[in-house]
């Protein structure tokens, strides 16, 4: 599969960029400028079949896609600090608007100067609108045209009411690079037709509310979101309407809810059809996708932005992530392990063994800051090597390497076991082929989207 490159001459170029473009293009500039360019640029650097490699300037700093962007709910990775953070390398993280303006209060970090002072980060933030917890929360909350209130789950009996200009007020306050829009969020479990319907239109007239009440355009960028559950005609016209804004970024909301991942796939691939789906020349995010073998399958099909709690909550619970899966290090396989913990892959954990670990993990504190270090270095370097291998045009043998060492009890025939049927057929509408790597065939079982590695000790 062959890499186009893409590109203009700009500063700190990242170390994997080709030297020599085929040819050159102008960034495209998004969003209403207010100073010397928009608040966002965005330059796509290459292509290898629908995958992407862009640089995206924000205002604090260039971030190199594909990326995953860590959750720091309440201006911190839990276990973590922003010195920490940068030292991993990475440029742009995640804030919760509802949880941010329950405590500290968004008025309070306008006083501080915004939330980037607050924490000490020198990086990019995104801030999320407080509309998942439409779904997260949906027990405490009463939605109406007028906004969503909530009950706060910490304090019985408190109401707060979320409306589009009150989440763009507490996101231009909070200081976001990129701000989500408040869209009205249904789970993808839903079955009330009339309701999927419902949200799908009143998406569209909150995002227009969302426009009229930003008022930091030159600084800050507010991203759409297309809705539509799974029915690929209401996501057309979700799509239809959201480029019509012709917002600096749009994001692919609405999944990773508990939906079959055979619908999960479909409707990525439709945000990202090339013609159809989301603009070429503006960053596309997925978004709360975060297990690797998700990311991986997404980028192929065209997605450059992904975030999740998933890397710190799980590390918390003692679970590291490796090639091969995942290690439960609270388990006994590990007591005697004595081998690095990811092998050659290097990483902050390099030195330390599966057995230390084992010893340590939910019984100091530390471990949970470790594993949580290890973890996002995991997913920071997955995603730069994808960009790497997009770059130089082999990301289909390296989404089929990966593969392998994800699911090393799936092999050629005959075999018992194979990977999800859902990930072949979505990399087959990506144009990358893995029909010879595992046995397909119906007598094979498949393995779960994240394997577990006991240690040598059995599949």
């Amino acid at each position: 599969m062959a890499a186009k490159r893409k590109a203009e001459e700009l500063p700190d170029e990242p170390a994997a960029a080709v030297a020599e473009p085929e040819k050159k293009r102008p960034s495209i500039g998004c969003g209403a400028g207010g100073g010397s360019e928009p608040a966002l640029v965005f330059r796509l650097d290459a292509t290898c079949g629908r995958a992407r490699a862009s640089t995206v300037r924000l205002p604090h700093g260039e971030v190199y896609t594909p990326v995953f962007m860590p959750v720091g709910t309440q201006g911190t990775i839990k276990g973590m600090s922003s010195e920490d953070m940068k030292a991993l390398g990475c440029k742009i993280l995640l804030g919760n608007t509802f949880h941010l303006a329950n405590r500290p209060t968004t008025d309070l970090l306008e006083r501080f100067g915004g939330l980037h002072k607050f924490m000490q980060w020198d990086g990019n933030i995104l801030t999320d609108s407080g509309g998942f917890q439409m779904v997260s929360l949906l027990k405490l909350a009463e939605i109406t045209e007028a906004g969503v209130e909530f009950e706060d789950p910490k304090n019985e009996g408190s109401r707060m009411l979320l409306t589009p200009e009150k989440s763009i007020e507490s996101q231009n306050q909070i200081g976001a690079d990129i701000m989500m829009a408040l869209d009205d969020v249904v789970s993808s479990t839903e079955t009330n037709q009339e309701r999927i319907e419902e949200a799908t239109h009143r998406t569209f007239r909150w995002i227009d509310r969302c426009i009229k009440a930003h008022k930091n355009p030159d600084r800050q960028n507010l991203f759409g979101i297309v809705q539509g559950h799974l029915q690929e005609d209401l996501r057309e016209l979700s799509l239809k309407e959201m480029v019509k804004r012709d917002l600096p970024g749009y994001a692919i909301g609405g999944l990773s809810g508990g939906e079959a991942k055979a619908s999960f796939w479909k409707v990525v691939e439709q945000c990202t059809r090339p013609g159809t789906g989301l603009p070429e020349h503006k960053p596309r995010y997925l978004m709360g996708v975060g297990y690797p073998l998700d990311i991986v399958v997404c980028v192929t099909l065209g997605v450059d932005m992904f975030d999740c709690v998933y890397p710190c909550r799980t590390a918390r619970f003692g679970t590291a992530l490796v090639r091969t899966g995942q290690l439960r290090l609270t388990s006994s396989d590990f007591a005697s392990d004595y081998r690095p913990l990811d092998g050659d892959c290097g990483g902050p954990l390099k030195g330390y063994t599966r057995a230390m670990l084992h010893t340590i993990v939910t019984k100091e504190a530390v471990a949970a800051t470790l594993i949580t270090q290890h973890n996002l270095w995991f997913m920071l370097n997955l995603l730069t090597e994808m960009r790497t291998a997009i770059e130089a045009g082999t990301l289909g043998d390296w989404v089929r390497k990966f593969l392998q060492d994800f699911f090393p009890a799936a092999t050629p025939p005959p075999c018992k076991h194979c990977p999800p049927r859902w990930v072949r057929d979505a990399l087959r509408a990506a144009g990358i082929l893995v029909d010879d790597l595992f046995d397909w065939g119906p007598d094979a079982k498949e393995l779960p989207d994240m394997p577990q590695d006991k240690g040598g000790k059995g599949a």
